[in-house]
């Protein structure tokens, strides 16, 4: 059986390490930061610590930790979200599934092992950041390469949307890297003006021709405004 004073020590060594990784995290200003941190690396240590002082020497602290790495990933999915066409939060869950590690080394007496593991995330986030920051500066070089879908919108008088229509297919035709995957017309409650919208497959980005054909469209009688936007991209990864 565990004695107070040993429950007491694994307990504040968690609380200790798992504050140290908030630390980093609040002074970056993520969504789960100190209390968050601090929290989880406690509560993985309490309850190994709960498994280790009803069962004794002749439990088996891992069927517990098994249940926690469940628990975390639940805790994690709900800080993860979805902005548009990119993904956040996965580095925070990430960290919070590591501090549960740290709260269960320190909840077994593994203390050298739970500060190495602390420092390792410490390290991590330290010093591959800027590793990440400088490989996302790379990205759009490496994503020429990336099937991209675009969205062109024309604003236009009823009169000349089916001019304008035919001018895009017409465009379109002439670069066999772009396909047309819808067209569509709305008159947006106003039947003087008519909203088309072309969505368009592009094989590798091309952005550059895209705004030339919402450039030229731009100048055609009675077009009121063209807008065009990247709604999607997809590669081989």
């Amino acid at each position: 059986m565990i004695t107070t004073y040993e429950f007491t020590v694994r307990l504040s060594t968690a609380l200790l390490l798992g504050a140290t990784i908030g630390i980093e995290r609040q002074w970056h200003q993520k969504s789960a930061g100190l209390r968050t941190n601090t929290l989880v690396s406690l509560g993985a240590a309490a309850f190994i610590l709960l498994s280790v002082s009803l069962t004794g020497n002749g439990g088996d602290p891992s069927r517990i930790a098994a249940q926690i790495i469940t628990g975390i990933g639940f805790l994690g999915a709900g800080v993860i979200m979805k902005d548009g066409l990119s993904v956040q939060g996965l580095n925070t869950a990430a960290t919070i599934w590591c501090s549960a590690a740290v709260g269960s080394l320190a909840g077994v007496g593994l203390f050298a092992e739970a500060t190495i593991v602390s420092v390792a995330i410490m390290l991590t986030h330290l010093l591959l950041r800027p590793v990440g920051l400088k490989l996302n500066q790379l990205q759009p070089i490496k994503s020429t390469n990336a099937a991209t879908d675009y969205l062109i919108t024309i604003n236009c008088k009823t009169e000349v949307e089916n001019h304008l229509r035919v001018m895009l297919m017409q465009n379109l035709g002439l670069h066999d890297t772009l396909l047309l995957k819808s067209l569509t017309s709305d008159d947006n409650e106003d039947p003087s003006i008519a909203i088309i919208t072309a969505e368009i497959k592009a094989v590798s980005a091309q952005d550059n021709l895209i705004e030339k054909m919402a450039s030229r469209l731009t100048i055609e009688e009675k077009v009121i405004k063209v807008s065009w936007e990247i709604i999607g991209t997809q590669t081989d990864l």
